[in-house]
């Protein structure tokens, strides 16, 4: 499968700008290596298989995992097999990184360096280097940029699938033999960087150009006047989509969608006037779908688009399973101007969407979908989502099918952990580890659970070095930093593990860490976070962090800066990026690349391997590990097994279908759980009222028991309630009134999409930029997250949501979370 990531480590050269909110202070550092920030992209391709897992090893005993034997017999293969590379009079102030390929060992790594007040002074350099062997040596290829300056925020565009393109952006402002005037210039490669060659524009670039999904000849550009241009040829020539564009993207096929001002202008402030456009044949022809659009997003096989009908009216948003032909409305609560809606996930089957209480309250509710995107149901109360920083705990755990994590704001302001194991279906607080006790914080010892810091405590400036980790590929597995307590604590965190998909978990590291998983999580990686500090260990677990052995990889200064590895998990390389003081005002970037292969030289056999089946909660009865109405068993790797499951690891899973609970099915529309039961009651206000919907012009008579199934449950038999929607003759209109004088329910609302793409992740730096860059140095790994958009509108825009079991997969190019 081919593997795409972006490594970004930015060290601001100045300190941060006044607009910074988190800006933090190491007056002990030259200037220009004040900040540090890394970002590692989403990567898409061909669904991977999940490998088998054993059942669930009880929590370790005691404060702390054990320090594993053996590290003295490890040392030796490890200093054989650890390579540092220094960047020699390379005076970068920014590192890019990209794997292009999965499993090539082909990385490159982009440095420049900007002067402040560029415009009264030319300077500022940028170099290329090319590794063939995963970082572990590098060659300085910059003699292939033509002089060119490149700038940093396009980033390193690599194509989609095994294209071996990339695309390099170039500043011609800072180029004494280009005029600005004529275009701009990009720097493409298609043999992986081994090459490449340089091509004048029609235009400037505004942002990353997109891939086609699964054409990477295919390419759309944004200009900086807002026209949006297409190549066929990989960027040797270009013809103009349409002019005035505001948002845009791929859709299925050769499909494109965008938005664009009915008066042929571009208004930065135009809301809810704009009308979504649809070509299929690059421009050759248009269709307008909506009218008076706020903004639109593409996910999985639905379009949605909010629209404001009345400016004085709240926002409804539209959803099309056919491309735009039809349209429905979202059945959801409305908003007002000042609240906003948010896709959490999306995919094939359901989305998870957020919807904003009025007020500044930094909480909503969270509702899931049907199979169509058209009814919801609460899934959520109090669900955080900071009005300030824009940011969400939402996580999807990809190492387990329907488990999600996310943090609510109570009543008394505390932020809480709640995990579900059904695609929302249910919410419950986390268990709190066997071998922890209750932090000094917590006032109420009888609520002593696990909480999870994610990006919101990383937005907050906490010690929180990366979000929560996990990978299809390493089933069951999750790493995250917490607190154990009533509630979360802003005391120093610690990491946690556990091996069976957030059911019970263990403290594995005291204190924040940087962490990796390698060879499909046969091996865990960690080093200690110490902001600006040298460092000369990293930690290494083979037993999913049951135990942990120390290795001291350099003798030398080594200032960290970040933690990266091949994406996919499969890698048995890691690279510690950081470097070396020469003097107050003189530093050297050092790559210092660890290759675990030999320590693992053993291939992993049948006998290493034990059944594990998922979901397992009570064992002995039928329904034990029935979720989503099936069984899954796997094999894994048993803790005590020390071997490599390798590259091409791939083991089928067996699975077998459960019969139906209430448990399968999630409250109806109007309807909702009580506190600690199964049972769905309807909602007071909706009580002997007629529940009714508009469906594709025509008015939809629900009539319900109040449930209907979780989308993708498989179950058969056993619990059946009664279901129906009878289509009546009466049309109802497409906009409805807020006034309706019947006794009916009509209330919708949105939905939208999110996104994505495969620009790596460079769409995602504008927003990420600002929340992260001048909060210290952080490298957070972004899987299965939304990326945010330039558009105002905040409105995703390619997803492609195709998704196995476990794993939604999101392009890197996307945007984004916010439909306002």
């Amino acid at each position: 499968m081919a593997a795409r990531l972006t490594g970004l480590l930015l060290i601001a050269l100045f300190g941060c700008p006044v607009s910074c909110d988190h800006k933090r202070e190491f007056p002990e550092l030259p200037a220009h290596r004040l900040e540090f920030f890394q970002q590692l992209a989403t990567f898409r391709g061909a669904s991977r298989y999940k490998r088998d897992a054993p059942h669930s090893r009880s929590a370790r005993q005691g404060d702390l995992p054990p320090t594993c034997g053996g590290a003295a017999s490890d040392r030796a293969k490890l200093n054989k097999n650890t390579h540092k590379y220094t960047f020699v009079d390379d005076d970068g102030s920014t590192v890019t990184l990209a794997w292009v390929g999965d499993g090539t060992g082909i990385v490159l790594a982009l440095t420049t360096f900007n002067l402040p007040l560029a415009w009264l002074f030319f300077g500022g350099s940028s170099r290329l280097y090319r590794s063939e062997d995963y970082g572990k040596t590098f060659s300085d290829i910059s003699n292939l940029l033509s002089n060119f300056y490149i700038r940093k925020d396009f980033g390193i565009n690599v194509g989609p699938e095994h294209s071996k393109k990339v695309i390099l952006t170039a500043d011609v402002s800072r180029h004494l033999g280009q005029s600005a005037k004529h275009g701009g210039v990009i720097i493409r490669s298609s043999d992986s960087g081994e090459t490449f060659h340089s091509i004048l524009l029609p235009f400037h670039p505004g942002q990353p150009m997109r891939y086609h999904p699964t054409n990477s000849d295919y390419l759309l550009a944004y200009s900086s006047d807002h026209s949006l241009w297409f190549t066929r040829n990989f960027g040797a020539t270009w013809v103009t989509i349409h002019h005035f564009v505001y948002t845009y993207s791929w859709g299925p096929g050769n499909t494109i969608f965008f938005s664009t001002h009915p008066d042929g202008v571009y208004d930065k402030d135009a809301k809810g006037v704009l009308e979504l456009m649809r070509t299929t044949d690059f421009g050759g022809s248009f269709t307008t779908l909506l009218s008076n659009i706020y903004s639109f997003g593409f996910a999985g096989r639905f379009l949605f688009a909010s629209v404001i009908s009345n400016q004085t009216l709240p926002r409804s948003v539209y959803v099309s399973a056919d491309r735009g032909d039809l349209w429905n409305k979202a059945q959801l609560p409305p908003v007002s101007h000042e609240q906003f809606y948010s896709i959490l996930a999306a995919d094939e089957e359901m989305i998870f969407i957020h919807v904003d209480e009025p007020g500044n309250s930094g909480f909503g509710t969270i509702y899931a979908s049907d199979d169509r995107g058209i009814l919801f149901s609460k899934s959520l109360e109090r669900h955080l989502f900071s009005d300030t920083s824009g940011t969400t705990d939402f996580t999807n755990v990809t190492s387990l099918r329907g488990v999600y994590i996310t943090n609510v704001l109570d009543k008394d302001n505390n932020i809480r952990s709640v995990i579900t194991f059904d695609n929302g279906g249910e919410w419950k607080p986390l268990k709190k580890p066997d071998n922890s006790h209750c932090d000094t914080t917590a006032k109420n010892l009888q609520m002593c659970n696990l909480h999870i810091h994610a990006a919101y405590s990383i937005s907050q400036t906490l010690d929180v070095p990366v979000p929560p980790l996990s990978a299809p590929n390493a089933v069951g597995l999750i790493l995250a930093h917490g607190s154990v307590g009533d509630a979360i604590s802003t005391m120093i965190p610690d990491v946690y593990v556990s091996d069976d998909g957030g059911y019970t978990w263990s403290k594995a590291l005291t204190g924040p860490h940087y962490y990796a998983i390698l060879d499909s999580g046969g091996l865990i990686v960690a080093v200690k976070s110490s902001p600006d500090k040298a460092i000369h260990t990293v930690k290494y677990s083979t037993d999913e962090g049951q135990c942990w052995k120390n290795y001291n990889f350099t003798n030398e200064t080594f200032i960290f800066a970040g933690l990266v590895s091949e994406p996919g998990t499969k890698s048995m390389n890691v690279s510690l990026w950081g470097y070396r003081q020469d003097s107050l005002y003189s530093t050297t970037w050092m790559s210092i690349t660890i290759d675990f292969e030999e320590l693992l030289t053993r291939d992993c056999q049948e006998k290493d391997y034990v059944r594990w089946l998922a979901h397992s909660t009570d064992a002995g009865e039928k329904t034990d590990g029935c979720i989503l109405g099936y069984k899954e068993t796997f094999q894994r790797l048993a803790k005590a097994s020390v071997c490599r499951n390798g590259r091409d690891y791939v083991v089928s899973k067996d699975q077998s279908l459960c019969q139906c609970t209430m448990g399968d099915y999630m409250c109806d529309f109007g309807y909702y759980r009580a506190d600690n039961s199964d049972k769905c009651v309807e909602q007071p206000d909706l009580a002997d009222r007629v529940l009714e919907f508009c469906l594709q012009g025509k008015e939809e008579l629900l009539k319900t028991q109040g449930y209907r199934k979780v989308p993708g449950d498989k179950c058969e038999g056993g619990f059946t309630p009664n279901r129906s929607e009878q289509m009546t003759n009466m049309k109802c209109e497409q906009i409805l009134s807020l006034e309706d004088p019947l006794p009916k329910i009509t209330i919708v609302m949105i939905v939208v999409s999110v996104l994505a793409a495969s620009v790596l992740m460079m769409s995602g730096v504008i927003l990420i930029f600002k929340k992260y860059v001048c909060g210290g140095r952080a490298l957070v790994y972004r899987y299965s997250v939304l990326q945010t958009n330039t558009d105002e509108a905040c409105i995703a825009d390619n997803l492609d949501s195709s998704r196995s079991n476990t794993e939604r997969v999101y392009h890197d190019d996307s945007d984004v979370d916010l439909l306002e």
